[in-house]
């Protein structure tokens, strides 16, 4: 009986705090990390979306990129971070890798962070530098079987995007390729458009206005149907490859024990977002679109994530990755 009567007293303690800091919130600026690199598919998305949510909670979002350890450090710092809706984390898939890649987490994935919703699933493209002799994938693929490791790939690293696009490539075709590991897509992109490495896998968000401009050649895209961005790039079941299916999503979170008005505040800023019609066109432009409504909540992502974390696990141990 005690602790009940404890337990009651508590809420109604701690109840109209968590009012007070809704009402209140935001009363200064939001900062959202993103764990990669400025110019990055990651980063296009996070300012895009941080433009639109700024209007609904009247602060301007500040975007901060915190780049390393494959996305863990800008991870890591928002599970540390004071739980109070001030420090966000924009993460993609790589949340539900890294427990099947990385040994000792200084996370935990799930357990530390407090889910806002899903914004976007964006399709991979295949690229190639500029003077890349194939014509299309599957000459593509003779070429890497033809001149062995001698291909390079462009990697962004352990649990990156362009790290598990490039093990799908590899498995369902059976090639070899030889990584090049960058600190982050911008980087990596601009060497393929520098013609300094061969073959690179990027979100959409990347490589479009540069396949757009012929500055790169796209092979391949992961979607279901062409974009109406890219009509000349096939997806790549018509490319002759249907197993090479993957893309990347994005989630939205907060440090675990952020205040629930305060997340409800920021799952409304997110929807709001992604009605947006600047928003969708800006999005539509990069060749993705934003998620559904229902997909954009914390049950939707939480449950997600954790569906995502068994799909990838099992991927990563098949192809013999130890974790590091």
């Amino acid at each position: 009986m005690r602790f009940v009567v404890r337990s009651l007293i508590l809420f109604l303690l701690l109840y109209p705090c968590g009012t007070a800091i809704a009402n209140d919130y935001p009363s200064r600026p939001v900062t959202m990390i993103v764990p990669f690199s400025a110019g990055g598919p990651g980063d296009v998305i996070a300012r895009i979306l941080g433009n639109a949510m700024s209007a609904t909670l009247k602060q301007s979002m500040v975007i901060e990129n915190v780049v390393g350890a494959g996305g863990t450090l800008g991870t890591n710092r928002v599970a540390k971070a004071a739980p109070d809706g001030y420090t966000l984390l924009l993460m993609h898939v790589g949340q539900a890798t890294a427990p099947a890649l990385y040994a000792k987490l200084p996370f935990d994935p799930v357990g530390d962070f407090a889910p806002i919703g899903l914004v976007t699933d964006v399709p991979m493209l295949l690229v190639t530098r500029p003077n890349f002799p194939a014509k299309n994938l599957s000459e593509l693929i003779a070429h890497i079987r033809n001149n062995g490791d001698k291909t390079t790939f462009g990697n962004v690293g352990l649990g990156s995007a362009s790290q598990l696009c490039g093990l799908m490539l590899m498995s369902t075709t059976d090639t070899k390729l030889t990584p090049i590991y960058y600190k982050g897509g911008g980087p990596a992109l601009n060497d393929v458009i520098a013609g300094h490495i061969d073959v690179y896998c990027d979100p959409a968000t990347g490589p479009t206005p540069y396949i757009q401009s012929g500055t790169i050649k796209g092979y391949a895209i992961t979607s279901k149907a062409r974009v109406a961005t890219l009509p000349d790039v096939p997806t790549s079941a018509e490319a002759g490859v249907p197993e090479f299916d993957v893309t990347t999503w994005y989630g939205l979170y907060a440090p675990r024990g952020t205040p629930k008005p305060v997340i409800d505040h920021l799952v409304g800023a997110l929807q709001t977002a992604l009605k947006d019609p600047a928003l969708i066109s800006r999005f539509a432009e990069l060749s993705m679109a934003p998620v559904e409504p229902d997909r954009a909540t914390p049950q939707a992502l939480e449950a997600f994530l954790k569906t995502e974390i068994g799909k990838w696990g099992r991927i990563i141990k098949a192809a013999g990755i130890e974790p590091q």
